[in-house]
C-alpha cells in the first residue's frame, strides 16, 4: 500500500495543510493572511497569530478532503526553515503533537527542497512531467534566488545564489517605489504586458561565477524615477506599463543570462523553475523560449505549487519517509538554512 503523508507548510504568512499518497495529491489546502497588505508586507508577529488560528481547520479541511482519516496517515512533513521562526513554530510544534498522539514519524523539510520537489507530484486525473537527474533548477522568491543542481530526490547543491538581494524583493521594493499595491510582483506582471520593455534601461549588476545581485538594480531604479520626476512629477504615472514592462525584462534578462551559462557548464538541458516568481508570466515565456533555442527541455511548476503551499513540503516528507530520514522529537525550527 503506498505510504500517506501529512505536510505542514508554515513557513511565512501562508499556512496549508495537505495530504499524498505515494506521489498523487489528494488536498492542497491554504489560508492566506490579507490583514498584511495594509502593511506592504509580512509583520512576523501577526502572522504567527493568524497560524494559530488557522493550523486547526486547515489541517482538518486537508484530511476531510482527502477522504482519508488521521489513522490512516502513515507520516508527518513539516516545514522547518528557512522562513520566520514565529510561524515556523506553530508548523513545527503542532507538527510533534500529532506526531506522538498517532505514533507516526516526522520528516523535517527545507523550504526550498520543497518548491523543487513540487516538479515530482503527481495530480489524481494525470501524470505530470518530472525532470530527470541530474537538472537544474531556477528557485526564484521573495528571498531566495538560486541555480541549483539537483542530482537526486535529496541530493541537492546550490551553484549559484544571490550575494544580496532576492529578484521577488527586486520586484516589491520597486513596486513600492512606484506606489504599486503590495505584492507588487504580480502587480508589475500585470502592468508589463501592456508596457514596451525596452523603453527603459537598468543596471545589470556583474558578478562572478553564477551568483546574483540585484541591489544594483534597485538603487538604479530608484534613482532614475527621482531624476525623472524632478522635471515630471507625474512620470510614474504617465509610464507606469513601460517601466513595468522595462524593469521585469531586466531582471528576467539577469536570471536566465547566469541559467544559460551554469546549463553550459554542467552540459545540462533538463532545466526547471520553482518559487513564487515562477509564476511571473514573462519568466516562463522568457524560459520556454530559451529552451526551444537550446534545445533544453523545461519544466514550469502548475501555478497551484508556485507560492508556499504544503503539497511541495508532504512530496518531499514522502521521498524522506522512503529512506528512513525521520526527525527527532527536540527537532526545533531555524529561521536560516545555507545548505539544500
Amino acid at each position: 500500500m503506498d505510504i500517506t503523508i501529512l505536510g505542514i507548510e508554515s513557513s511565512c504568512d501562508d499556512t496549508s495543510a495537505a495530504v499524498i499518497r505515494g506521489r498523487t495529491l489528494l488536498s492542497n489546502v491554504i489560508a492566506s493572511q490579507d490583514v498584511h497588505r495594509k502593511y506592504g508586507g509580512v509583520i512576523p508577529e501577526l502572522a504567527s497569530r493568524a497560524h494559530q488560528q488557522n493550523i486547526i481547520p486547515v489541517v482538518d479541511t486537508a484530511i476531510r478532503e482527502a477522504g482519508i482519516e488521521l489513522k490512516d496517515l502513515d507520516g508527518i512533513a513539516f516545514t522547518r526553515g528557512p522562513g520566520l521562526l514565529g510561524s515556523l513554530m506553530v508548523g513545527v510544534s503542532f507538527a510533534k503533537g500529532l506526531s506522538l498522539s498517532l505514533d507516526i514519524p516526522m520528516m523535517d523539510v527545507n523550504h526550498l527542497q520543497g518548491h523543487i520537489s513540487s516538479h515530482f507530484i503527481d495530480l489524481p486525473d494525470r501524470q505530470l512531467a518530472h525532470p530527470r537527474f541530474p537538472f537544474l533548477c531556477l528557485l526564484v522568491s521573495g528571498g531566495h534566488s538560486q541555480i541549483v543542481l539537483v542530482k537526486d530526490y535529496g541530493e541537492m547543491e546550490i551553484v549559484g545564489t544571490t550575494i544580496d538581494d532576492a529578484a521577488g524583493e527586486a520586484f516589491d521594493k520597486c513596486a513600492k517605489v512606484m506606489g504599486l499595491p503590495y505584492p507588487g510582483g504580480p502587480v508589475i506582471d500585470k502592468l508589463a504586458k501592456e508596457g514596451n520593455p525596452k523603453r527603459f534601461k537598468f543596471a545589470k549588476p556583474s558578478v562572478d561565477g553564477f551568483n546574483y545581485s540585484f541591489s544594483g538594480l534597485k538603487t538604479s531604479f530608484l534613482y532614475f524615477l527621482r531624476d525623472e520626476m524632478r522635471e515630471n512629477p507625474n512620470f510614474i504615472g504617465e509610464n507606469k506599463a513601460d517601466l513595468c514592462a522595462s524593469l521585469q525584462s531586466t531582471i528576467i534578462e539577469i536570471l536566465l543570462n547566469k541559467l544559460v551559462r551554469a546549463a553550459r557548464h554542467y552540459d545540462i538541458r533538463d532545466i526547471a523553475i520553482a518559487g513564487g516568481v515562477s509564476a511571473n508570466s514573462g519568466l516562463r515565456r522568457a524560459i520556454v523560449e530559451e529552451g526551444v533555442r537550446r534545445g533544453w527541455n523545461t519544466f514550469l511548476p502548475e501555478f497551484k505549487f508556485t507560492t508556499d503551499n504544503a503539497a511541495m513540503i508532504a512530496v518531499t516528507g514522502y521521498f524522506k519517509y522512503q529512506r528512513g530520514e525521520f526527525a527527532p522529537m527536540d527537532v526545533v525550527p531555524v529561521a536560516r538554512i545555507s545548505r539544500m
